[in-house]
């Protein structure tokens, strides 16, 4: 449940929304001036702030501005409220940082909605990696949960960098963001050749990756991202380290360590042969599967074939498989 902060030096207008919001399913707090919503504020954050722009002590639009500036709110969605419907002054509230506004007197469903569409819009920014423009953490638990709860087999592709650390340390954090980039343009690129259905491609964060899609697409679909990161990621080190094919980074005592260039790594787990508790088990044997292609050496795959029971048909248990692919 969603809470609302509502600031208003009218109080009737503020029980009244408050009133309202509540009916709508709304945690609601209230404040009659800036000030005072900075206090509320700093003791419970809300999820979205209705802020009147004339006010005492301090007004909306100066709220908005102390809100923006302060790291802890920067992120806190603003909605104006406003008796005035000139042009300027509309421009006013949104340079000072509010996401939307609503011009008194106001017709309550529209109020609603405008709070749900900008909480909603909040909550799908905050979903999305902001370097890659992938769905986040929650996004991807929400969709590995949902297809473990259907009918449908599938594949979980867990995909990391390796030597990352190293490449950071020798060529600086900007141009390894270059190099996250690259990875995410190569999954993009490779869920589209493997058509439908689509696969889901995800950015847990740093340089980890999820990839969910159909048990037939995964082979495709990894050895196109290997391909592609490949082909790429040697042009983001410097010509001396690619053509000695390792990068040299003193340690802390000085002493020169070699560490080879980036290269891809890709653990798989698939529903079908194997039952999973939950979708928590999917991810920890495609994570299991990430390190065993970490243990070979350039960009690699390694799929669990493993199954329940032995197979009637070959006797075997179906154990793990790795499948490597590009690098050296």
């Amino acid at each position: 449940m969603s809470t609302v902060l509502v600031v208003d030096d009218d109080i009737d207008i503020a029980r009244f929304i408050e009133v309202n919001l509540r009916l709508e399913g709304f945690d609601v707090t209230v404040a009659h001036d800036g000030q005072e919503a900075l206090e509320v504020i700093a003791t419970d954050l809300p999820d979205l702030a209705l802020l009147d722009v004339m006010m005492p002590r301090i007004d909306g639009v100066e709220l908005c501005r102390r809100l923006r500036s302060d790291p802890l709110t920067a992120s806190l969605p603003v909605i104006m409220l406003t008796a005035k419907s000139l042009s300027a002054d509309k421009v006013v509230g949104l340079t000072a940082g509010a996401d939307d506004y609503i011009i008194k007197p106001f017709d309550t469903l529209e109020l609603i909605a405008r709070v749900r569409s900008t909480l909603r819009r909040n909550a799908e920014m905050r979903a999305v990696s902001p370097l890659t423009g992938l769905p986040g953490n929650h996004r991807i638990n929400e969709e590995i949960a949902s297809r473990a709860a259907g009918d449908q087999h599938f594949a979980v592709c867990h995909v990391d960098l390796d030597n990352f650390k190293a490449f950071n340390d020798r060529y600086g954090w900007l141009r390894g963001d270059d190099v996250i980039t690259l990875l995410a343009s190569a999954l993009k690129a490779a869920a589209a050749a493997v058509g439908i259905p689509q696969p889901f491609t995800g950015h847990v964060g740093g340089d980890d990756f999820v990839v969910i899609c159909a048990p037939e697409q995964v082979e495709l679909l990894t050895a196109r991202c290997v391909e592609l990161f490949d082909l790429g990621v040697a042009s983001l080190h410097d010509p001396d380290d690619v053509a000695a094919g390792y990068m040299a980074i003193a340690d802390r005592r000085g002493i020169e360590q070699r560490y080879p260039l980036v290269s891809v790594s890709i653990g798989v787990a698939m529903t079908g042969r194997r039952h999973y508790a939950d979708h928590r088990a999917i991810v920890a044997v495609a994570t299991e599967m990430k390190v065993v292609a970490k243990g070979q050496s350039g960009s690699a795959v390694a799929i669990d074939r493993r199954a329940d029971k032995v197979d009637e048909a070959t006797g075997t248990d179906g154990s793990a498989s790795p499948l490597t692919g590009g690098g050296s």
